[in-house]
């Protein structure tokens, strides 16, 4: 049996509009939370080079563990919006309250990994002032983790049931709150003490436990949200539910540490040239961050949208939303990569003084870094939106593999040749880090081509789609 492949123009425009009421709150919502990061780094930028290479140090160890566990508990998105799409308010109840307890599950084990890693830090050759730093503010903001993995699978949940806006709202307002606290509690404002990095770690844990109980609010008293009872009684972990959502979310946890620790690597490596290498990296990485929020806020939507579709077994709905997030990823990577190539020192001049002699060394090590980082920043958004897609498809396993030869086979070897084999440094590292994103970018849209492929030809292809392929149809139904 083969699917028809039908190019509903009719419908194009409701996909886009559909799309943007998801994916412009959650962009909204990324960009507002990397805005902390953001500030973080011009706050820490004023405390000395040795703070900014310390938090930057840090801030990218919190981001590998933080996005390894959070990931497993993502597997919750796709899982509801399938179920969202198939109509079973039963099976939307049950994976929502099963995430709460996968996430109790993760938090405890990263906190405590999380606490021991000051020692693995000296080991790898930095510097140990900026461990000392860096340590002291890991075993603070550690105490985030429950709160974060409760926050993304209510977030999950909410943004499977296209319930963005409350999403954002949470965020923005968690957001201006913890930038104002890290003012606070890092300079010493209001008669408090002057607390530098543990300042800032403390107020992220105070904003995330916040963020955590307005959002569980929300799902306990908005009626849209309330019918399906998430929290009003959790019962007892079921296996039956958690093995299909470690089975989706466990490579996607696997994915994202070895997505982030890659770009951990690169920044060690990095320490190693020294720290005006290293506080140059984070001045671009940050900047960097910010602007990737829009494509990993269009890839959480392409994920809801794609499994709402794939729950109505609408393979054209699924074909016409990838087609829409890579258009919007397309126009506001290159807006992005733009900005980098015109305006490269008024961009380091957030940070740091561009003009200061002290800063002079960072500064011109840092340029070369954001022209490389524009040219392929276009790619780096498109393999986000693709793996979204894929999520929504509930393919994880194989992306995870592809990881694996994109970013620690290809990328980390030439990061390495470069940087130290040919002696081109910090420059040789990030042209190997972008070699990895092309790398990846292709593979990604490869296996995506192959899935649809398949499915239009009647293909059985891996385990999630062992399901007889006669149940799927290019229906004209749009989800409401």
């Amino acid at each position: 049996m083969t699917f028809p492949i039908t190019i509903r123009q009719n419908a194009l425009r409701s996909e886009i509009k559909e799309f943007f009421n998801l994916a412009v709150p959650l962009i909204s919502a990324q960009v507002a939370q990397s805005a902390t990061g953001f500030a973080d780094t011009i706050m820490m930028g004023r405390m000395g080079p040795d703070v900014l290479a310390a938090g930057g140090l840090a801030a990218i160890i919190y981001i590998v563990v933080m996005t390894a566990f959070t990931g497993v508990v993502m597997g919750v998105s796709p899982l509801v919006a399938q179920a969202f799409g198939a109509e079973q308010r039963g099976r939307i109840q049950q994976v929502s309250r099963q995430g709460l307890w996968l996430a109790l599950l993760v938090a405890i084990p990263a906190m405590a990994f999380t606490g021991h890693l000051g020692v693995w830090m000296l080991r790898s050759g930095q510097d140990p002032v900026v461990v000392e730093l860096a340590d002291t503010y890991l075993k603070i903001i550690l105490w985030s983790f429950l709160p974060m993995a409760g926050f993304t699978a209510l977030r999950s949940t909410v943004s499977a049931l296209s319930h963005a806006k409350p999403i954002m709202v949470t965020i923005v307002v968690g957001t201006l709150f913890n930038i104002v606290a890290n003012y606070i509690l890092g300079f010493g404002k209001l008669g408090l003490p002057a607390m530098g990095l543990s300042g800032l770690a403390l107020a992220t844990m105070l904003t995330w436990w916040g963020m955590f109980m307005a959002l569980a609010l929300y799902v306990r008293l908005h009626p849209a949200v309330r019918q399906y009872q998430i929290l009003h009684t959790l019962h007892w972990p079921k296996l039956r539910v958690l093995k299909k959502l470690v089975w989706v979310g466990v490579p996607i946890g696997i994915f994202s540490g070895l997505e982030s620790g890659f770009f951990l690597t690169i920044m060690l490596l990095m320490g190693r040239l020294g720290t005006d290498a290293l506080a140059a990296h984070q001045v671009v990485l940050q900047t960097i961050v910010v602007v990737f929020m829009v494509p990993l806020g269009i890839s959480f939507a392409t994920t809801v949208r794609i499994g709402q579709w794939f729950g109505k077994r609408d393979l054209a709905g699924m074909q016409q939303a990838t087609w829409v997030s890579l258009g919007l990823t397309t126009v506001s990577m290159t807006v992005g990569s733009l900005a980098f190539l015109l305006f490269p020192k008024q961009l380091i001049s957030i940070y740091l003084d561009v003009n200061s002699p002290e800063n002079a060394g960072i500064v011109m090590l840092a340029m070369p870094l954001l022209t490389i980082a524009a040219i392929t920043m276009v790619l780096d958004g498109l393999q986000k939106a693709v793996y979204g897609a894929l999520q929504g498809l509930q393919d994880t396993r194989v992306p995870m593999a592809l990881n694996v030869l994109g970013f620690w086979g290809v990328g980390l070897s030439v990061s390495y040749g470069l940087g130290f084999q040919l002696e081109l440094g910090s420059r040789g590292l990030w042209i190997g880090q972008s070699v990895a994103i092309a790398a990846v970018a292709v593979l990604f849209s490869f296996r995506l081509y192959q899935i649809f492929d398949g499915l239009k030809n009647g293909l059985i292809l891996p385990p999630i789609y062992s399901e007889k392929m006669e149940n799927y149809s290019t229906t004209q139904q749009s989800i409401h």
